[in-house]
């Protein structure tokens, strides 16, 4: 069993930036890939970000590209996602998951964090 539990969320300004954290529980972090997914009002829950277990290969959705940086600290249990030149349609509840694929190819998420709150205001 694996618990995640964000922090970071707020309230900024378009073009400002926050950085949300994720800690998670238990002491096989590092066998995990680690994800960011969020979800705005009245949308479904969508892809943001993923991480390798090393931290050594990332991916992200075209939408937060150039803008969002994923990475992770095995050592302290946390990933990290860094977000800059943030936009208003950034605007939704972002989750930390965690999940043990096959393969980097075939993605799976087993464990979800309750969520933050990200509100950017234009």
């Amino acid at each position: 069993q694996v618990q995640l539990v964000e922090s970071g969320g707020g309230l900024v300004q378009a073009g400002g930036s926050l950085r949300l954290s994720c800690a998670a529980s238990g002491r096989t972090f590092s066998r995990y890939v680690m994800g960011w997914f969020r979800q705005a009002p009245g949308k479904e829950r969508e892809f943001v970000a993923r991480i390798n277990r090393s931290g050594g290969t990332t991916n992200y959705a075209d939408s937060v590209k150039g803008r969002f940086t994923i990475s992770r600290d095995n050592a302290k249990n946390t990933v990290y996602l860094q977000m800059n030149s943030l936009k208003p349609e950034d605007t939704a509840v972002y989750f930390c998951a965690a999940g043990n694929p096959p393969s980097w190819s075939l993605p799976r998420w087993d464990y979800w964090g309750q969520g933050t709150q990200v509100t950017v205001s234009s």
